[in-house]
């Protein structure tokens, strides 16, 4: 199976990234950085999404697995200990995956020109010195004027990062959808905005216009954030893609939210 790693720039990743490849090779793999079939994170959430957009453009020819060398991350469900395990499992391409679905943006701005994005976890919509003003239509009818500190629309996995943090509710990765969750909306007499949580199945999308020619930051998974200029409006829909990550054991869904979230760390 040819392979490929991506590790965390600390000298406990580094030495088991050497490891694991020494020994993978030993047992006939092939490193292949250029086109691999498995992406082997050493790291944490951080490496993982690194990992991905570093390979995007293969996205539906490659897998993902997770190695965490911190704090138990949502992605890397394997620890180092378990590396021998792991080891055998990529030598016998014992390969079963589950698939999550990924988030599309479509930008037009004003001069004409488009660009599109695609996220594993979730993009964000700020602006810098001033309330962000925007209208929102799903399926483009007019739903409502949105005004606030920003947007976080999410991926169901996404869910549990900073979308959780803002409020917004944990979504099984089965449900292919996506969430829009609110950053400090204001609501008073005068303004008002729907203050809960949404979930847009994957026929729904919902666009993002802004009311005022302001520049603003548009941040996706928490690698590129970019300051956008003249956007005449922002589509966000559940992708047509979809990321697979290996799972060699089974690991559930809710046992990695408990795991992640309400179970005591092992050392």
């Amino acid at each position: 199976m040819r392979f490929a790693i991506t590790a965390r720039d600390d000298e406990r990743s580094r030495t088991l990234r050497d490891q694991l490849e020494q020994e993978l090779i030993a047992r006939g793999s092939v490193l292949d950085a250029a086109t691999p079939e498995i992406i082997i994170s050493i790291g944490g959430d951080g490496t993982m999404l690194q990992a991905f957009h570093s390979y995007l453009s293969q996205v539906e020819d490659i897998t993902l697995v997770g190695i965490h060398t911190g704090h138990l991350g949502f992605y890397a469900d394997w620890r180092p200990e378990e590396m021998d395990e792991l080891i055998r499992h990529i030598a016998d391409e014992n390969l079963a995956t589950v698939e999550y679905p990924l988030l599309e943006l479509s930008i037009d701005y004003a001069d004409g020109s488009h660009n599109k994005l695609l996220a594993l976890n979730e993009c964000t919509i700020k602006s810098f010195n001033q309330t962000l003003v925007c209208d929102l239509s799903i399926r483009g009818d007019y739903f409502e004027t949105f005004r606030g500190d920003g947007l976080c629309i999410s991926t169901p996995s996404g869910s549990t990062a900073y979308n959780k943090a803002l409020g917004g509710a944990i979504v099984h990765p089965a449900l292919e959808a996506i969430q829009i969750t609110e950053m400090a909306s204001i609501n008073n007499r005068v303004y008002r905005t729907i203050g809960s949580p949404m979930l847009l199945p994957k026929h729904h999308d919902v666009e993002i216009r802004p009311v005022n020619p302001i520049d603003f930051q548009l941040t996706y998974d928490h690698y590129a954030s970019i300051v956008h200029q003249n956007v005449k409006s922002i589509r966000c829909r559940v992708s047509d893609k979809k990321v697979k990550f290996a799972r060699f054991r089974s690991f559930p869904f809710w046992e990695r939210v408990r795991e992640s979230f309400l179970a005591e760390e092992r050392s």
